[in-house]
């Protein structure tokens, strides 16, 4: 078979409820199988995508295993983002006191491909993890073992994500040097690129909600409960503002102590015309973010959570043999690589492929 004919498949480590998974196969990658500890996980990936979820610990996944998910003669990718908590500003500053054995998870991968041997690899994070000589070890074991490597800091809304989120992303070949596709968007009017995608532009045609509601034609539009104290302070939030709108009496007490006076950042509305905050596993919850909706008296709901990340309308969060858990879904939602994000990453990989030669 001429090598240009090659397919390519791949393999999700960490995967979630497969937003990098959906973003891959949206490029045209097949995706044949995601590997993640979390079971709660399997029914949202596999209800949404041709690949198996596969629920395993990656400390426990062998080269000989992971190489029997590939077909023979497919150009192998794999890609992963290992659980970026470790590696946030919160667990850095107290890294000293806080053991987390997920520290280690970016190394399993790193052992994995030096035994399969993928043509490509792909890792998201967060940009923290270049502080951390873990993802040194990483990139110079690629380098090593003759991969082209190349890694950004890449700033979301210019590839068309809602939100100001910066992720870093590494893309890793055999065949060459490989970069992300140029940038799609921009937040102004830019020769040949489209305008940032705002809040109003994602969920601004979504039925109206009050706190507590379900949407009758989709049961994850639904949004928390308010506490009686929480309601007063939505009332008085004005979009792009801060607690300091608030009536003095409606102030936490943290927030009246000269050390809350700078944290202007919870308890806070959305703008219509602006991006959303970075959606975190906590999108749900007014007093975790700037999670208020624009103008109705609520925080977002689980299905607004899940377009701001670009999933598609109808992907399918809900076992309906489970009882709903804002909690878990939450978790679902903003742990996962936001899908448009997954997608130029496969487009790029794709692109990598159709421009150099390989054996």
């Amino acid at each position: 078979m001429d090598n240009k004919s090659k397919s390519i498949s791949a393999v999700d480590l960490f995967c979630g409820v497969g937003g990098l998974t959906y973003g891959l196969e949206q490029a045209g990658i097949k995706v044949n199988a995601g590997i993640d500890i979390d079971n709660t996980c399997k029914y949202a990936y596999e209800e949404n995508n041709e690949a198996d979820f596969i629920c395993k610990d990656i400390a426990s996944v062998t080269d000989e295993y992971l190489s029997s998910l590939y077909p023979e003669g497919d150009i192998k990718l794999l890609v992963g983002c290992a659980p970026c908590q470790p590696f946030s500003y919160h667990m850095r500053k107290f890294k000293n006191q806080i053991p987390d054995d997920r520290w280690g998870m970016l190394t399993n991968m790193q052992e994995l491909i030096k035994k399969v041997k993928p043509e490509i690899v792909s890792m998201e994070n967060v940009p923290l993890i270049q502080k951390h000589q873990v993802f040194t070890d990483f990139v110079d074991t690629l380098d090593d073992l003759d991969y082209q490597v190349h890694h950004e800091v890449v700033y979301c809304p210019d590839y068309g994500v809602p939100q100001k989120r910066r992720r870093l992303v590494l893309i890793a070949s055999k065949f060459g040097e490989i970069v992300p596709l140029p940038k799609t968007h921009a937040s102004s009017e830019q020769k040949g690129l489209k305008s940032y995608q705002t809040v109003k532009d994602v969920i601004g045609g979504l039925p109206a909600i009050t706190d507590g509601q379900v949407c009758d034609k989709d049961p994850l539009h639904r949004s928390r409960n308010l506490s009686v104290l929480n309601k007063k302070r939505i009332k008085q939030s004005s979009p792009g503002g801060t607690w300091l709108d608030w009536d003095t009496e409606l102030r936490a007490p943290c927030h009246q102590r000269a050390s809350g006076q700078s944290y202007k950042s919870v308890y806070a509305r959305m703008e219509w015309n602006n991006l959303a905050p970075t959606i975190t596993t906590q999108f749900y919850s007014f007093g975790t973010g700037r999670f208020g909706h624009p103008e109705q008296d609520r925080a977002l709901s689980l299905r607004e959570g899940a377009l701001l990340q670009t999933f598609p309308s109808d992907y399918d969060f809900i076992d309906p043999a489970v009882p709903i858990s804002f909690t878990r879904i939450g978790v679902h939602i903003g742990n996962a690589v936001p899908v448009q994000l997954a997608t130029v990453i496969g487009q790029s990989i794709q692109k990598h492929l159709e421009e150099v030669n390989y054996e």
